[in-house]
Order: structure tokens, then sequence, then C-alpha cells
């Protein structure tokens, strides 16, 4: 898949023409945050782990990190990352353009709350070099999200032992 099977994805969304295409490879947290002008969490990261017979994408805020006690909790096994080499097959996006939307049949997709602390997120649209910037609504509308989890820990104060 590519940015423009997103865009068509997209396009009854009413929101393909947000789609941004650099010039360069955005595929890491900071290079997309220089590109687009804003601070590395609001960075929306697409995380791909094996979850049975298929995937499940977590879509979350960059500076949170997947807490795997959590993530069997809600998905009934401990999380394993799909290889870079298998993410086209598993998923449809290449490494670097991971991203919630026109993803492979059987795919889940889980919003984090980490990402519920901003109005405007920007996931990846399909490429390394591309993204698109979207209100967490227009986030879990075009996603089609089975819903926000709490799966991510270290993008709040977490509280001291025995507090």
């Amino acid at each position: 898949m590519s940015v423009q099977d997103v865009q068509t994805y997209l396009a009854p969304s009413g929101v393909a023409d947000k789609i941004i295409e650099f010039d360069q490879s955005s595929a890491t947290v900071e290079l997309a945050a220089r590109d687009l002008g804003c601070g590395p969490a609001r960075i929306a990261k697409t995380m791909a782990c094996v979850a049975g017979e298929g995937a499940v994408l977590v879509v979350c805020a960059d500076d949170a990190k997947l807490w795997s006690s959590a993530f069997k909790r809600e998905c009934g096994t401990k999380p394993r990352f799909v290889t870079p080499d298998d993410l086209p097959q598993v998923v449809g996006h290449p490494m670097g353009g991971i991203c919630p939307f026109a993803v492979k049949p059987g795919v889940r997709t889980y919003l984090d709350v980490s990402l519920r602390r901003f109005d405007l997120v920007f996931p990846a649209a399909g490429s390394e070099n591309s993204a698109i910037g979207l209100t967490l609504e227009q986030l879990e509308r075009c996603s089609a999200a089975e819903g926000w989890v709490d799966v991510c820990k270290g993008w709040r104060e977490e509280s001291p032992q025995g507090a």
C-alpha cells in the first residue's frame, strides 16, 4: 500500500487533502517533528504487534512506550512486534509509514489514551515521507479504531512505588 492508497481510503472522510508529503524521509519521530514544526509527543506513532492469528495496531503519542502487562490484559497475549520485513505483508505499510489507515483486512486498531492530551496529532500516511494532521475525533473515525486503551507508560508522571 502507499500514500495513494491512504488518500483513497481517507477520501470519503474528507481529510485526504490533509496528507503532507515531504521531500525527504520523515520516518523517525525526530524527523517528522522537525518537518511538521511540532513537539515529538504529537507524532502519533503506530506500533504493530502480532496477536494470535492477526495483528494489532496501537496508535500512541511518541513519548509513550508499550506496557507489556497492560497490553496482555487488553489483547490476551504479550506484545511481540511485527518484524520490519513482515510489515508490508501483515499490516500493509512499510516501516516508517505504518499508520491506522488502509490496513490489511483483519488488522485491529486501538488508540492509546496518551494521545488525549492533544487536540491535533500527526500519524504517518503510508510512506516514510508522509504524515497527516488530524483531530482526535478525525483520527478515531478515520482509523476505524475498536476503541481507546491504556496500554502505554512513560508519558505521564508515574506514581512512586507504594504511593
